[in-house]
Formats: C-alpha cells, sequence, structure tokens
C-alpha cells in the first residue's frame, strides 16, 4: 500500500503495506465537495447524458463484460469502470463515482450514498470502495494493461480515494479472476452444510495479501457460537429505530430495484416466505407490526450461519482507512475465487458494525487484539439472481486530457 501521493505498482508480487492515515471528517467532506461538483458541472458525452437521464428509470449495468481490451480508449476505460461496477457493497448501495481520463480513473467515495446510522465509521463504505478498485484492476490485467495505483492521492480534496493508471503491452493475467466478476454473487439463502475442501481453503487464503489476516473455523460448535452472537448483534441493530429506517429505505419491493438500479430486492434477502411477505410491515420503523422485525431478522441471521460449512474472519492488524480499503480489495479476491470454485457466499456485517460485539467475534476466532474487516460464511447453495446495478453512465465522467 502506498502512502499519499505515491505510486505503487500492482503485480504479482506483495505490495508494500505502508500505513496510510485521513481524517474521516476531511474525507467526507472533501468527497461531498466532488459528488456536488460532478452533479452540477458534468462534461462530456457521458455526464450529459446522465443529466439527460435524471428523474427517468435507471440505465441497468449488463452482468456481462467484454472478452478482450476494447481497442477505443473511451471504451477500454467503459470497459473497466464496469467491472468495477459489479463489485458488492452494503445494501448494495453502490458508493462510487468515477472520473475517466485517457489512460486514468479516478475512484471517488459517494458520500450521498453512505449508511450513517449502520455504518457509522464508514468502515463498509470503504471496504465496498475497495472491492470497485479490485474489480478494475482485475480487468485492466486481465486486458493486458500494466495498472499502478496512487491511494489516496489527494488527501483532503475532491474524495478521491485511489487513481488507476495504466500502460499497455502486459502480459494477460488474473484471467480466472475476470471471468468470475460477472457471476459472483451475495447469496444469502440457507447453506447445506457442506464444507469447504482444504484445496479450496488454501487457494481462498492465497488471496489475502501481507498484512492482513485471515481466520477459519469450520467445526459445528464453533459456527453455532458465532451464529447465536450474530442473532444477538442482528436483533439490536434492528432495534435502533434509526438504522432500521436507514436499511428499510434500500430495500426494494416489486419493480423498485430494476426502477431504481440499486438496493436490495426483498426476495433476495431470503428472509422466509412469510417474513418476506410481511416485511413493508416488520421493517418499516413506521408500522406497528416494527416491533417483530428485528427478531424475525436475527434468527434468519443465525439460521444462515448455522447452515455454513465454514466461516472466515478478515482482519487487519490495526483501525485505518486505508486498511479498510486495502481490505475491500483482498475480499473481493476471495470472493471472486469463490465464486470461480462455485462456492456460495456471503458477508455478515452487524456483528462488527455493532462495537460491543467484536470482541465476542474476535475472541470466537482466536484474534483478539486485531481489527475485524469481513465476518463471511461460506457453503454450497443454487446461485441468486444478480441484484441491480447503476449502469457506468450514471455513476462516470470524462475528462478531456
Amino acid at each position: 500500500m502506498a502512502p499519499p501521493g505515491v505510486r505503487s505498482t500492482e503485480s504479482g508480487e506483495a505490495r508494500e503495506r505502508g500505513a496510510v492515515t485521513m481524517d474521516r471528517r476531511r474525507f467526507l467532506v472533501a468527497s461531498g465537495g466532488l459528488v456536488a461538483t460532478a452533479a452540477l458541472a458534468p462534461r462530456l458525452a457521458w455526464a450529459r447524458q446522465a443529466a439527460e437521464l435524471a428523474g427517468r428509470p435507471a440505465v441497468l449495468q449488463p452482468w456481462h463484460l467484454p472478452s478482450g481490451p476494447p481497442s477505443d480508449p473511451t471504451e477500454l476505460a467503459r470497459a473497466l469502470i464496469a467491472a468495477a461496477i459489479l463489485a458488492p457493497s452494503e445494501w448494495n448501495t453502490q458508493p462510487w463515482r468515477f472520473e475517466a481520463e485517457t489512460n486514468s480513473i479516478r475512484l471517488v467515495g459517494d458520500t450521498t450514498r453512505l449508511l450513517p446510522y449502520t455504518d457509522p465509521d464508514a468502515r463498509g463504505h470503504l471496504v465496498s470502495l475497495g472491492a470497485a478498485l479490485e474489480n478494475l484492476l482485475v480487468a485492466a490485467r486481465a486486458y493486458g494493461l500494466r495498472p499502478t495505483v496512487d491511494y489516496f492521492p489527494r488527501p483532503g480534496a475532491n474524495g478521491v480515494v485511489a487513481e488507476v493508471f495504466w500502460a499497455g503491452g502486459d502480459q494477460r493475467r488474473d484471467l480466472a479472476l475476470f471471468e468470475a466478476i460477472p457471476i459472483r454473487r451475495t447469496n444469502r439463502r440457507n447453506y447445506d452444510g457442506r464444507g469447504v475442501f482444504p484445496e479450496q481453503r488454501a487457494q481462498l487464503t492465497a488471496q489475502v495479501p501481507e498484512g492482513l489476516s485471515l481466520h477459519w473455523r469450520d467445526d459445528r460448535d464453533a459456527i453455532h457460537a458465532v451464529a447465536n452472537l450474530a442473532h444477538d448483534a442482528a436483533r439490536e441493530q434492528l432495534e435502533d429505530r434509526a438504522v432500521a429506517a436507514e436499511q428499510f429505505g434500500w430495500m426494494r419491493f416489486g419493480s423498485e430495484a430494476r426502477r431504481r438500479g440499486d438496493g436490495v430486492p426483498i426476495d433476495s434477502l431470503e428472509l422466509g416466505t412469510f417474513t418476506s411477505w410481511m416485511a413493508r410491515r416488520y421493517f418499516n420503523p413506521r408500522s406497528w407490526l416494527a416491533r417483530f422485525g428485528p427478531e424475525h431478522a436475527a434468527r434468519e441471521a443465525r439460521a444462515g450461519l448455522r447452515s455454513a460449512g465454514s466461516l472466515a474472519l478478515l482482519c487487519a492488524p490495526k483501525r485505518d482507512q486505508a486498511q479498510w480499503l486495502m481490505g475491500g480489495q483482498a475480499f473481493e479476491r476471495f470472493a471472486l475465487r469463490a465464486a470461480g470454485l462455485g462456492l456460495a457466499l456471503q458477508p455478515v456485517s452487524a456483528p462488527i458494525e455493532q462495537p460491543r460485539f467484536r470482541p465476542g467475534l474476535l475472541r470466537a476466532f482466536d484474534a483478539a487484539g486485531e481489527e475485524p474487516l469481513l465476518l463471511v460464511r461460506l457453503g454450497h447453495a443454487k446461485a441468486p439472481d444478480p441484484t441491480p446495478r447503476r449502469a457506468v453512465v450514471l455513476v462516470a465522467n470524462f475528462h478531456a486530457s
């Protein structure tokens, strides 16, 4: 990880993990400034088209990518951004924007899509941006490009979390991960209990770079203990009316998901037939029936974890925004490899977002003293349908170089 303003080469070798810190308030205020600028002064074709589309149903990004690098520089950048926006994000908020030039793309945090109550320290926000960044880099390497990254290149200005540059003429790499980008899914179904084979675990662990750690649990008692902890964390989280209202705002009913291009369709939450049917009342904090929602959601979280074949906890050595971004990159490589292996996967966030549950979670994985980034359940289940993504035209601007 390069310090601010220092370019680091993306290669098969381990990246340098220098500490990068940034004041969160400065990051959020700056990021908001760029979002406002992009909204008020769109430039060139894509930006003008995005402005013309305002107020209309969202244009959706297809879940497929060009197999080879487009020859036109604009189309190449478009393909790289298309890969980036197929990354996962909590509640499918898609908290990113992209500023593209001839041979570079800036990744910008969209502060209008923060989850200030669910994710108060913006940890999940940066993890999501890291996942999008890694998809972009995987696609660049698969297209035979040689990307370099400036991490937090403009501290305190514009909310840019990374700027990617590239040159051509490199060997095509990361092809297996690239092929997995369109098939990766967050699978919230109950799994069938089958475990992860040792050789699969080895391949998954290999995706985590030096400087981060991955802890595994696959015995049933340990899985059940974590499931009980997740139950309590999910229930306590949703008992906060502000959190409940925020999460309800990202649930999508009927055709809303396709119309808006974001959020999580209620069927994809796998809440069970009755709970899904009652979701508008159970999870709307203004409803009298909302008192029943937290326990219903908590039970589903516990059942989902109990059905897992294995659990994994991704940790960093310390609390640091750059570590969160790097953790998102590592998680996305992990998730892409899991997809290629035919494994179902779901991040479980409540035990990390609720601070009082973090120590118990770390003890359950013998990881005391580390900074938890992501709890992931893995196993086997039928793949779900993809969730909608806003198209490139809605999240990217081009600038003449």
